[in-house]
């Protein structure tokens, strides 16, 4: 039985090849048949909601239920990529949720003074990622009811 709702995704924006694996891999392990979208910088990850360039197709590249932002990424950081998010009336709905290694007070203050939905650090073993893993699906993707979110193109192409 499959534990994902049809059609849901989640962009992955995180630098790191490993952490951006063994997420992937939760997820699979955990039999979550959620699509996950990987970008490895903050430039990337608004290109991909803005679906520009090489995400313009929203087929391959779906518009995100839900987005697993890394703090410390290169081009733009995780908060730059939030204040962006939050600061664009097509997206500021968006369920932002930060998951990264950064355990300092600052950071997790101006996370949440930027607007993230809540903030997680990424566990140190295998087993309690899968059971993060499970807990972010049930409770974002399958319990919380969403506002309605748009991608630009989505918005422009409705009456």
């Amino acid at each position: 039985m499959s534990k994902q709702l049809s059609g849901k995704s989640i962009l992955l924006a995180d630098d790191e090849d490993n952490d951006a694996l063994l997420i992937k891999r939760a997820f699979k392990k955990a039999e979550i048949t959620t699509s996950i979208h990987r970008v490895k910088d903050g430039e990337d990850a608004l290109s991909y909601l803005e679906g520009e360039g090489v995400f313009r197709d929203r087929v391959m590249y779906p518009f995100p239920d839900m987005v697993l932002l890394d703090l410390k990424m290169p081009r733009r950081s995780g908060f730059e990529v939030l204040r962006w998010i939050r600061a664009h009336e097509h997206f500021k709905r968006m369920v932002v949720i930060v998951l990264t290694s950064s355990q300092q007070s600052f950071d997790i203050n101006q996370a949440y003074d930027l607007g993230a939905n809540s903030y997680l650090v990424k566990p140190l073993n295998f087993e309690e990622l899968m059971h993060l893993s499970i807990l972010l699906n049930k409770f974002w993707l399958q319990f919380c009811q969403h506002p309605e979110i748009h991608s630009p193109r989505e918005a422009e192409a409705s009456p």
